[in-house]
């Protein structure tokens, strides 16, 4: 990392959204309500795919860095109450739902979904298919801890219809996984790969996180290196996000155990290195896939987009989310369910739905939507192109947007041509950054503006 790069960093290191939606989920409010959610459902789509997700937010225990919405618990009778809520929100939703509509992507998440038994998995997975007609050959993909997992419940997913898995890895070191509270060993992480692959998953993702406690440098690439012994298909690679006034449990770790900046740049520079040189494509914001992966081919043909669970190749798709604090959305909606469990499953058990809060967006929204999400996945943006999709001069609709941006092509980050914008090489590690620049929430925000983790 050049002293260069570093001071740029230390720059633009401050609190700022991830951009899985614009606006951002600070700004979901509880003013949308159940009939609001109701008639976003019932609307016509005829040209937009269906992509479903289920929120399974147990675990066996507690990992300290843990930002998700998730109950640690041994106690497996909390799981029939929590599917047959499932159950019932599913069938809310899709008596709402042009039934001619075609499931192309789903994905399970937590928490822990293969927290479920394995009959259990095969149960959800027919619920779902019974209230939702899910093509042959749609990408269907489930999150998994290592530990715990049996090769029984990846043969169930199998049975079930899933052909891709993720890992959480995050780090292979000892003293790192004592102070996170997550003990997985290499011997482990090898076997579910293994029953992953005989059981023919097509694509193995493994998560891993820099700016863990106790993490260096040293200790880190030797975890790179295991893992690119392993070859997955992809990678993801998140940034650590510090975030204790909103996660208590993460005052379980120590502020003094944290790699500070310059550290953590380092992390950010050896996975880098050691992805680039095992040939694996950085997509952009913590994503990492092999050239011949279709979220590589999707940048190339300029067709990648970015929602809540990442990237994806799946643009015009409305996400039908369930669960304890999933989001769906629509093209002009966004909606999050209550987040503490008791509270869904009464509100499910009572109308159907669960909606805690969400958005109606404005055409403003939809359009800077557009532009941040453009440049986070195709890494440039026409002016021309985007303005004639649109119907707006580009240069006065994001006069504000080109103003903020001068700053960040004087440092590097990005080239200002006259008739389009450009990520540098050293502006994919600024796109967060980047992104704010059209984002009009953060410029309009007063003092209770939301508290976001650092960029950097």
């Amino acid at each position: 990392m050049t002293s260069t790069t570093l001071d740029l960093l230390r720059k633009y290191s401050v609190p700022g959204p991830r951009y899985t939606s614009y606006p951002t989920a600070p700004y979901f409010h509880t003013g949308f309500g159940e009939t609001d959610w109701a008639e976003a459902l019932a609307a016509p789509a005829p040209d937009r795919e269906l992509s479903l997700y289920a929120h399974i937010p147990f675990c066996d225990s507690l990992c300290h860095y843990c930002g998700c919405n998730m109950v640690a618990t041994r106690d497996y009778s909390k799981v029939e109450p929590y599917l047959a809520t499932l159950e019932r929100e599913m069938a809310r939703t899709a008596a709402l739902v042009d039934p001619k509509r075609v499931v192309h992507q789903l994905h399970w998440g937590g928490g822990t979904p293969t927290y479920l038994s394995p009959d259990d998995i095969r149960r959800l997975m027919a619920t779902m298919r019974r209230y939702f007609t899910v093509a042959p050959d749609a990408e269907i993909s489930c999150e998994a801890d290592p530990r715990e997992l049996t090769r029984e419940h990846l043969a169930a997913l199998r049975e079930s219809g899933f052909n891709r898995v993720s890992f959480g890895v995050q780090d292979m070191d000892p003293a790192v996984q004592q102070a996170v509270n997550r003990i997985q060993s290499a011997d482990l992480i090898r076997q579910v790969i293994d029953w992953s692959r005989e059981l023919g998953f097509s694509s193995i993702n493994l998560d891993l996180i820099v700016g863990l406690p106790k993490q260096t440098v040293e200790s880190f690439s030797r975890t790179l290196e295991q893992v690119v012994a392993w070859a997955p298909d992809r990678l993801a690679v998140f940034g650590y996000a510090h975030v204790p006034w909103l996660k208590k449990h993460q005052l379980l770790i120590r502020d003094a155990d944290l790699p500070d900046l310059a550290a953590r740049l380092g992390l950010q520079q050896a996975v880098n290195e050691a992805l680039g040189a095992a040939g694996y494509v950085n997509i952009g914001l913590d994503h990492f896939a092999r050239p011949d992966d279709e979220l590589v081919r999707a940048q190339q043909n300029k067709t990648l987009w970015r929602n809540f669970q990442g990237y994806t190749t799946h643009k015009d798709s409305d996400i039908l989310a369930f669960g304890a604090s999933s989001i769906s959305q629509t093209a002009d909606t966004y909606m999050q369910n209550e987040k503490k469990l008791k509270r869904y499953q009464e509100r499910v058990a009572a109308t159907g739905f669960a909606v805690e809060r969400g958005i109606r967006l404005t055409r403003d929204d939809q359009i800077r939507r557009e532009a941040i999400t453009r440049v986070m996945c195709d890494l440039e943006l026409d002016f021309a192109a985007f303005g004639g999709e649109w119907g707006i001069a580009f240069t006065d609709y994001f006069a504000d947007a080109l103003t903020d941006l001068r700053p960040l092509a004087d440092d590097g980050l990005v080239d200002l041509a006259t008739d389009r914008i450009s990520v540098t090489p050293t502006g994919r590690l600024f796109l967060r950054n980047i992104g704010m620049c059209f984002d009009r929430y953060l410029k309009e925000a007063a003092s209770d503006k939301p508290r976001y983790s650092r960029t950097a």
